[in-house]
């Protein structure tokens, strides 16, 4: 690996486990220091001992506004400032259909994954003194319809459009907030799904993804070389929202010979 984040410092909340914890782990390769601001104690703890001396870990619930500018200003007295936030915290709640869901976790999916990344943006954006890049994770969920899981799809929904509205408020800080869609990537919150099988029925690029695709555009996202990119949305999903795979036409030719 190079040395892409040189000299900045960072702060991923979610960032003991999955995603979050292998964005962590790449920006550390590259040169960063990271913050790790996390629920989880034991495995933020066990994450950071691996990382050694380029992490830090500090109790966050993201849910909490206060909570969320302790991390930041842990970020700041700790390693002397704060160039990049990435909003990666997220749960997924209840997987019932519509008519058969009492939205009783609407509440906290929507004050863990779309108040978590908003306070995130507002307090990160402030917190940083000659601009930087600010990183929400949403997921392809919030970008295209389907069924099951509605408080995680609006609040996902609602990340995306967010982000774009705080990237215009903030650009005259020099701030930048884009956003980034995992697609069928196997974590801890999709467990209880086959992923394989899901790749192989909507994904045209037939590979299943992992933590570190993520990481590695959250990697461009939070360095120089992307100075003039905000407002945008990047599915990294194997091109799950261009659409399915082709059909198979060798079948449907021999049906149209008959």
């Amino acid at each position: 690996m190079g040395n892409e984040l040189d000299g900045k410092v960072a702060i991923v909340t979610g960032g003991a486990k999955g995603i979050g914890r292998a964005i962590s782990q790449v920006f550390v390769e590259e040169g960063a220091r990271v913050v790790i601001a996390d629920i989880d104690v034991a495995t933020a703890t066990a994450t950071v001992a691996e990382l050694g001396d380029a992490a830090e870990f500090v109790h966050t619930d993201v849910a909490d506004a206060d909570s969320v500018q302790a991390a930041l200003d842990h970020a700041r007295s700790h390693f002397g400032g704060l160039h990049v936030v990435v909003n990666n915290a997220g749960i997924s709640g209840s997987r019932r259909r519509l008519m058969q869901d009492d939205l009783r976790d609407f509440d906290r999916v929507m004050a863990v994954d779309l108040f978590g990344v908003m306070v995130g943006t507002q307090r990160g954006a402030r917190a940083m003194d000659q601009g930087g890049s600010i990183v929400n994770i949403t997921s392809i969920a919030g970008m295209a319809p389907g069924v099951g899981f509605s408080s995680y799809r609006a609040a996902k929904a609602g990340v995306i459009h967010f982000s774009r509205c705080a990237a215009i408020e903030v650009a005259e800080l020099g701030v930048r907030v884009n956003v980034i869609a995992p697609g069928n990537i196997s974590t801890d919150i999709n467990a209880s799904f086959d992923t394989s099988a899901i790749v192989q029925r909507i994904q045209p690029l037939q590979r299943l993804g992992g933590t570190r695709d993520i990481a590695n555009a959250a990697v461009f996202y939070a360095s120089d070389r992307s100075a003039q990119v905000t407002g945008t949305v990047l599915p990294v999903d194997g091109g799950t929202t261009a659409g399915p795979p082709p059909p198979d036409f060798t079948a449907i030719n021999s049906l149209g010979d008959r």
